[in-house]
């Protein structure tokens, strides 16, 4: 069987992310093929894209088909993010796959060494790095000559995540699935840490290695920071800079709020976000990035790796 393989795209996946990937993709005018499992999912896919989907699983399509394609975007669910990906490192020059990379940290690690081996970049889609409120902050970060210290939160609902349609062993990887959106983000804009002292208590039925995070350090550019997070009390994810001149809050992480030294009036900062309401936030230029060959701000899967090291021990292993 053969198909139209004129894309030097694909897009693996047929779910609500790979939705949110194709609506960029159409925006941005670029030829891409699709593929995924059910007839089901590609008919709902099409019907909302206008895109027909390749149907019956990447690898019967990769059986048929040896077409090399010049960039990969993974978009499925989290259980599959690792093996898809190692199945497509040597089908791809450049591939994009969905955070975390992985289920847990060894599929993270085996993924990196088998990309290692085939010399491929695997990219980490990290897309909170893009937002519009972020891009905002760093202005002003610059303007005020860096950052002097900064903490955040990544304190999770757990009476929402108890009952989410979610597996077990994703909800038992809920930190390294979840978490790290806001704690990869927190060392992208205040640098990564080269001391970190890490305490956890309390577990959860369906999160039993903590619920209770704190902890501070120092990072590589000798900035200091903190960061707590309770499961079991009310909260949000948050991320806070200190500067000479300002407090930068990013709470939601949307949004931008300032206050200014030697004021206790916290103000709302007026940041240009259509692009991020009209796509899912971050995704555009993340994308954009992505298909321009401009890596500089994405993740690489090789300091992934290197984070998860300290993911480790804010999670207490």
């Amino acid at each position: 069987m053969s198909y139209n393989l004129n894309s030097t795209l694909l897009l693996v996946g047929t779910g609500e992310m790979a939705f949110e990937y194709a609506k960029v993709l159409k925006a941005l005018n670029t030829k891409f093929l699709v593929v995924g499992r059910s007839a089901t999912s590609a008919e709902l896919f099409f019907n909302r894209t206008g895109v027909k989907p390749v149907i019956g699983g990447l690898e019967k399509f990769l059986n048929e088909e040896q077409h090399i394609f010049e960039k990969v975007i993974i978009a499925v669910n989290i259980e599959e993010l690792s093996s898809v990906t190692y199945r497509l490192v040597d089908r791809s020059k450049n591939i994009l796959v969905e955070k975390p990379a992985g289920l847990n940290f060894n599929d993270i690690t085996d993924l990196y060494l088998h990309s290692y081996q085939k010399n491929m970049n695997v990219y980490v889609a990290y897309n909170r790095r893009f937002y519009s409120s972020v891009l905002k902050a760093m202005e002003i970060i610059n303007d005020d000559g860096g950052v002097n210290s900064f903490n955040f939160e990544f304190t999770e609902w757990a009476h929402i995540i108890e009952n989410i349609n979610q597996s077990e062993e994703v909800k038992k990887n809920w930190f390294l699935a979840n978490s790290t959106h806001v704690i990869d983000l927190a060392f992208y804009i205040g640098g990564k840490p080269q001391k970190i002292c890490c305490y956890t208590s309390g577990s959860l039925n369906w999160h039993p290695k903590a619920a209770v995070f704190s902890g501070a350090g120092e990072t590589k550019n000798g900035i200091l920071f903190n960061y707590q997070a309770n499961w079991n009390a009310p909260g949000r994810w948050g991320v806070e800079v200190l500067t000479k001149f300002h407090r930068i809050i990013l709470q939601p992480l949307e949004k931008l709020k300032v206050q200014e030294k030697g004021s206790v009036i916290i103000k709302d900062v007026d940041i240009d976000d259509i692009i991020d309401i009209d796509y899912k936030p971050g995704l555009y230029r993340q994308v954009k990035n992505f298909l321009g060959n401009n890596f500089e701000n994405i993740l690489s899967l090789s300091d992934h790796v290197m984070n998860c090291e300290y993911y480790k021990k804010i999670l207490g292993e």
